[in-house]
């Protein structure tokens, strides 16, 4: 028996062109002229393209801080002009289910009073 398991490949392989077929639609149709305003270029694909603008991030500050209601560190991405919260993990919703969860077992370590017709062994 072999101990080699690895599997060589036979010969060389092989592209497949792939070939496109144009409909008939696409023959017989009409050619489209748009104003400039109203068409669309392709742009550069040398030219890099990216989300972040160096003038929104100018604005924006991180922050991190304890709630201590749902023992647990929050991060938040806040726009410094106008103070409003543009990322924040974990979510509020998030956080409120901690804070229930955190009280209730803050309430199961307390001793529960015996009510006068509980009995005690």
């Amino acid at each position: 028996m072999s101990t080699d398991f690895s599997i060589k490949p036979v010969g060389a392989p092989v592209a497949t062109p792939i070939v496109q077929v144009a409909s008939d639609a696409a023959d017989n149709a009409v050619a489209t002229e748009l104003p400039a305003s109203q068409s669309v270029t392709v742009p550069d694909a040398s030219a890099g393209t990216t989300n972040n603008s160096q003038s929104s991030s100018a604005y924006i500050s991180r922050q991190a801080f304890f709630d201590s209601a749902a023992a647990s560190i929050v991060y938040q991405v806040v726009n410094s002009q106008t103070d409003q919260v543009v990322n924040q993990f974990p979510d509020e919703a998030v956080l409120r289910r901690r804070a229930y969860y955190h009280t209730l077992d803050l309430t199961k370590d307390e001793p529960t009073r015996l009510l006068a017709t509980d009995r005690t062994a």
